[in-house]
This record gives C-alpha cells, sequence and structure tokens, in this order.
C-alpha cells in the first residue's frame, strides 16, 4: 500500500510539475497575494476528482466518444489564445498599479478563471483520467489503487499550495512595472505556445 502511494505520489507530481497556463495562473495571484488559499484549493480539489475518476476508469467515455479530445483541444486553445492576448496586451499597456498594490480581481472572477484553466485544458484530462488512469491500472485490487490515487491527489494539493504560497517569496522582486510586463509578457507567450500545440495535435 505504501509502495503505491508513493508511486501515485510521484507520477502525479511529475505530471503537475511542468509550467503550464494554470500554474502560470496560480503563479501570478500567488505573487499578488489575492484569493491564494480558495484558488490553491479549487485546482487541488479539481485535480482530486478528475484523479479519482481516471483511476476508476473514466478512461472509457474516450473510447466511447471519440471526438471528445477534439472537442476540448477546440475549447482549450480558444481559451488559452485569449488569455494570452489579455495578458500580452496588459504586457504592452504597462499600467500595472493595483499589481503594485496587490490588488487583483474579486475572489469570484479569479475562481472562475482557475475552474477555466482547470476543466477546459485538455492536457489535464490527459494527464488524470489518461495517464495516471492507465498506470492505475498496474495495481490489483481496490486498495492497491486506492493508495495510488491518494498519493497522486497528495501531489496535487503539495504541488498547488507550495506553488500557491511559495510565489510570494518572489513579491519583493515583482514590485515595478517592469517586473510584471516581463512576467506577463511570458505568461502570454506561454499561453499561444500551448494553444498552438494543441491545434497542432488535434486530429
Amino acid at each position: 500500500m505504501i509502495g503505491a502511494a508513493l508511486s501515485g505520489f510521484a507520477t502525479g507530481f511529475s505530471l503537475i510539475l511542468a509550467i503550464g497556463a494554470q500554474n502560470a495562473f496560480v503563479l501570478r495571484q500567488g505573487i499578488l497575494r489575492q484569493h491564494v488559499f480558495w484558488l490553491a484549493l479549487l485546482c487541488a480539489v479539481s485535480d482530486a476528482v478528475l484523479i479519482a475518476a481516471g483511476v476508476a476508469g473514466f478512461g472509457i467515455v474516450v473510447t466511447l466518444l471519440p471526438a471528445l479530445p477534439f472537442l476540448m483541444g477546440l475549447v482549450g486553445a480558444a481559451f488559452l489564445m485569449a488569455y494570452g492576448t489579455l495578458r500580452l496586451r496588459a504586457a504592452w499597456r504597462g499600467n500595472y498599479a493595483l499589481e503594485i498594490s496587490g490588488t487583483s480581481r474579486g475572489l469570484w472572477a479569479t475562481l472562475a478563471i482557475g475552474a477555466a484553466f482547470t476543466w477546459a485544458n485538455p492536457h489535464v484530462y490527459l494527464d488524470t483520467l489518461g495517464l495516471i488512469g492507465a498506470v492505475s491500472t498496474g495495481f490489483e485490487g481496490w486498495g492497491p489503487k486506492l493508495a495510488f490515487g491518494a498519493g497522486a491527489v497528495t501531489a496535487s494539493f503539495v504541488f498547488f499550495f507550495g506553488l500557491a504560497y511559495g510565489a510570494r517569496l518572489l513579491a519583493p522582486i515583482m514590485s515595478s512595472a517592469h517586473a510584471w510586463r516581463w512576467l506577463d509578457l511570458g505568461i502570454g507567450l506561454v499561453m499561444w505556445a500551448i494553444a498552438a500545440g494543441l491545434l497542432l495535435n488535434l486530429h
């Protein structure tokens, strides 16, 4: 059981470690120190739901609905392109008075964007429903499977809360409009690159 849990933790952490759209948004809010707990909780709980579904065999749905990955790819790419454009536009304008003062959008707006980054991102489904679900099939019986899933869920909680609260260490660096402009430029380009990758992989 312990081995299965450690395997789940390592698998989940390795998949979520790459800097993607969702992680970049959590990082940005962490630097702002705004709605950090609730955003991290939203991302971690969402991951937990998807991981549980993957371990339970939700991948069968993709087999029954082969067009689902294509549709998710289109929606995800459109959202990433739109948000990336907003960040690049902000970098171009360079007006960061609110960010420097530590002010961001409201809680519900922040959570709505966080939910969109999670549930409209095809990579999330590939990692949780697909890859984690596939690896879980290597464990016999529900006990080891549950331990594996619990380990993967724990990895998500550790990562998102670590990223969200650890990002505040960058706050002193992000005390100028110049620094915020570079951050938004980087985030915008990452969003566009991920969107382009999604579109190129559609089939």
